[in-house]
């Protein structure tokens, strides 16, 4: 089972302090080394929106003023069960702390 996991940023959200990108990373290398993450990174935070309208594309550029949250960063997993894509989730809120992940099953 693929799932793809969104790691949300609120706007009131500080930047991330450096202890906390490499406790990240070591968690994303031990992934990484057992199999499960087909890929992971963090985003930028403006990004950008893309929409078609009568065939044309209208591209947007974040940051989005009624958008309250972001999405901060990603990992596309491949695991076994539910359960376990659970697991990863809580070992990340062990290290991050409090938020919101936003998660999709993918279907290949």
């Amino acid at each position: 089972m693929r799932y793809l996991m969104m790691t949300m940023r609120d706007e009131n959200q500080g930047t991330p302090d450096e202890k906390l990108f490499e406790e990240m990373d070591k968690f994303v290398a031990e992934l990484s080394a057992a199999g499960v993450i087909v890929a992971a990174g963090g985003l930028d935070q403006n990004g950008m929106q893309i929409v078609q309208r009568d065939g044309e594309l209208v591209v947007t550029d974040g940051p989005y003023a009624e958008a309250k949250e972001t999405v901060g960063g990603f990992a596309l997993v491949d695991v076994r069960s539910k359960e376990e894509m659970l697991e990863i989730a809580r070992r990340s809120f062990a290290i991050g702390g409090d938020g919101v992940c936003r998660v999709h099953e993918v279907f290949l």
